[in-house]
């Protein structure tokens, strides 16, 4: 069933008044279930699981995926099957969709494990209490979604931005309940069937559980090596290729990642990669400036890896990706300044009266809630992190224009700007206080998250607002998910990732390279320290990198997005090793060629792989990520 919406005319004539009206009369559903308890405790549990693949994906990456329309196929399809075994209640369209909004704010709450704690942790040495890191994102998520509803009548309701993610979401869900329920269970067998695949060669790929269960025979192997290597040794500059990372890893959970990036981003990863990993290396290691592996307080001569060449890599991929997103960011200034109008705009005639009083949450919660949650944030900024109470406040306001500019990006390109903003801040801070890398990280890290946090409530609340259903209980839904993410991925994270003496060393490897957490270190450090602790050449390359990021960004953008290559993604690949930029590639340039080839109407090809590329990475990425950390803590707390 097509989705009531208003027309371009319409959203620039009409007062919001007038539209609250339209929408009341045309969209809203009454009182159709939302947050029931069974939506409720899906989206939770749902959202509980999909969130350890998030932080999986982000310790390797950096990046974290959106998992509302994976939910919503997966809750769709559950809810269908347990139909057909004798509940008689029907899922209904807006159960699913604040099941949604429930599952991607769990799905989101990783963010701070992989970047600014994490960092926070490789300067101090020490391991935070989990209790302390759990309250954190969590009041932090709080405040992110008192500051996000204020902004929802203006950015949806009146002005009717896109939010792209979001509204795909919702016609996902239309299409799912008022289409063809057939088609909407394909899709949750295929994303069924491609996880229990993952989940299956993920075991496969461990030693120790395949000796255990005496199935040696039917080992999956981590690289091609011996393919590849097993008759010849490949050398640049007389480094081996393995040592340079370049091997060709069996990651499929990596492969399907790079099925959702595309191949846009698949291409830049590449190109970076190479550049990095088969000319910049051997020549810096050449120059003496990449040192030798040190094992047992030994230098092991000839021996190199990720972790000798990140440590130069970094600086060029970081100002790589800074400037990129810095340059993109201020380039279009109309988003900055349209993000501050609805402050200085005149109350509408006739607007006294709200329509949607008893629907929308009432502005006393804002009110009472922003300063409770943001005087909470100074203090346990204060208390936890050790940031000056005076410096925490400064955080507050930034995070109200940093809030507002995030916001305004999301509902134009679906982007969230939260690593500009938070280099941003990391900026401001560097000249407030010189010399402090934990208030440096935490302040940076307080801004960003919050903003991002808004940013992608108000992606979730859109489907809602298309499909009828009621803010009040999605903003309940945003609250129960973070709960919800904070209590599954914290304690996991720490069990899997977080060792007794949490450096860098011993925590960023070439199979979890904790990308995000190098950067808002390498960043806190460059500002912090100055430039004189790093190499000659280093500085070069960040300058040469810098350089490399405006450019390709202003290229992108003078070609209106036809220019391919991507400054975030080419940086991105100076700090993660060259087998996982490969098998990104790979996935991005597969899942292209399927939806260019595979066109035939009818065809097996295009009803099943064509048209469900994302169920298909999404079950992969489920799948291997869950059973990759179930057999992280197999290997090292059960058959050790």
């Amino acid at each position: 069933m097509a989705i009531e919406q208003l027309s371009e005319e319409q959203v620039r004539t009409m007062s919001l008044a007038e539209k609250d009206r339209w929408w009341l009369a045309n969209v809203f559903k009454g009182d159709m279930p939302q947050l029931t308890l069974r939506s409720g405790v899906t989206g939770m549990l749902l959202g509980g699981v999909l969130s350890l693949t998030n932080l999986y994906v982000g310790v390797k990456t950096g990046w974290t995926l959106g998992v509302g329309i994976t939910s919503v196929i997966l809750a769709f399809s559950m809810w269908k099957v347990l139909q057909r075994v004798g509940v008689k209640n029907e899922f209904s369209l807006l159960e699913n969709n604040c099941m949604q909004s429930i599952a991607t704010s769990a799905g989101y709450m990783t963010a701070p494990l992989i970047s600014s704690l994490t960092a926070y942790m490789w300067v101090t040495n020490q391991q935070i209490p989990l209790w302390q890191v759990w309250i954190w994102i969590v009041v932090v998520g709080i405040l992110g979604v008192l500051f996000a509803f204020p902004l929802k009548r203006r950015f949806i309701n009146d002005e009717q931005h896109p939010f792209p993610e979001g509204r795909a979401a919702g016609i996902v869900m239309d299409a799912l309940h008022e289409g063809d329920a057939a088609a909407g269970l394909l899709k949750g067998k295929i994303l069924a069937a491609c996880g229990a695949g993952a989940a299956l060669l993920t075991v496969l790929k461990s030693e120790k559980i395949v000796e255990k269960l005496h199935i040696a025979w039917l080992h999956f192997p981590e690289t091609l090596d011996d393919w590849i290597y097993g008759f010849v040794q490949l050398k640049i500059g007389g480094v081996d290729l393995r040592q340079l990372t370049v091997q060709a890893e069996t990651d499929f959970v990596m492969f399907a990642a790079g099925g959702l990036m595309g191949i846009r981003t698949g291409v830049s990863i590449l190109v970076g990669a190479a550049i990095n990993y088969l000319w910049l290396a051997p020549m810096v290691i050449g120059w003496g400036d990449i040192t030798e592996a040190v094992r047992q307080g030994e230098v092991v001569p000839g021996a190199y890896g990720f972790r000798q060449i990140t440590s130069w890599a970094l600086w060029p991929g970081v100002a790589c990706m800074t400037t990129a997103s810095l340059f993109a960011f201020f380039s279009k200034p109309k988003i900055i300044l349209d993000s501050f109008k609805a402050l200085t705009k005149k109350k509408e005639e006739g607007s006294a009266e709200d329509p949607l009083a008893d629907i929308e949450l009432p502005m006393k919660v804002f009110a009472i809630g922003i300063p409770v949650f943001g005087a909470l944030v100074v203090l346990l900024a204060w208390w936890f992190f050790d940031v000056s109470i005076w410096m925490g406040v400064i955080a507050v306001p930034l995070i109200f224009v940093f809030t507002l500019i995030a916001v305004n990006s999301t509902a134009l390109t679906s982007i969230t700007p939260g690593g500009a903003l938070g280099k941003l801040t990391q900026l401001t801070y560097g000249v407030l206080a010189p010399g402090n890398m934990t208030t440096n990280l935490m302040t940076a890290g307080i801004t960003a998250e919050v903003a991002s946090n808004a940013s992608n409530l108000l992606m979730d609340i859109k489907p809602g607002y298309m499909l009828g259903g009621k803010p009040r209980h999605q903003a309940v839904g945003h609250v129960l998910g973070i709960l919800a993410g904070a209590t599954m991925a914290v304690p996991v994270f720490f069990l899997v990732f977080v060792p007794d003496n949490p450096t860098r060393d011993a925590m960023s490897t070439q199979e979890y390279p904790f990308v995000a957490a190098q950067i808002w270190h390498a960043i806190a450090e460059l500002l912090t320290q100055g430039l004189d602790h790093l190499a000659v050449s280093a500085r070069w390359g960040a300058l040469i990198g810098a350089i490399v990021g405006v450019t390709l960004e202003g290229l992108r953008m003078a070609t209106k997005g036809k220019f391919w290559l991507s400054g975030v993604g080419v940086g991105l690949a100076f700090v993660i090793p060259f087998s996982t930029c490969l098998a990104m590639f790979a996935g991005a340039l597969f899942f292209w060629l399927c939806e260019k080839f595979l066109t035939k109407e009818g065809s097996w090809g295009k009803r099943v792989i064509a048209e469900n590329i994302e169920p298909i990475c999404a079950g992969i990425i489920a799948g291997g990520a869950l059973t990759g950390i179930l057999v992280i803590v197999l290997e090292n707390f059960v058959l050790s």
